[in-house]
């Protein structure tokens, strides 16, 4: 993962530890909400002139990466 470990930053002094892009006050939950709710890509680009088209690349990445590595227990039902 050289390239989401480049582009995704946890730094506990900016937003408060969450996931950042490059450390920008950008996070990676940002940019997927507006990515669910329909926003394109090219909106988030000019709305957000730093972000690069490779940030949104990188935190889809990092929600597929983390999403891949969850576990999930079947619950009985009582």
């Amino acid at each position: 993962m050289p390239k989401i470990a480049e582009r995704i930053e946890v730094d506990p002094n900016v937003l408060g530890g969450k996931p950042t892009i490059r450390g920008l006050r950008i996070s990676v939950e940002q940019i997927l909400k507006a990515l669910a709710a329909g926003a394109p890509q090219e909106e988030l680009l000019k709305e957000y002139p730093e972000l690069e088209p490779e940030d949104i690349r990188a935190t889809l990445a990092y929600a597929a990466e983390l999403i891949a590595e969850e576990k999930v227990l079947p619950i009985k039902a009582g």
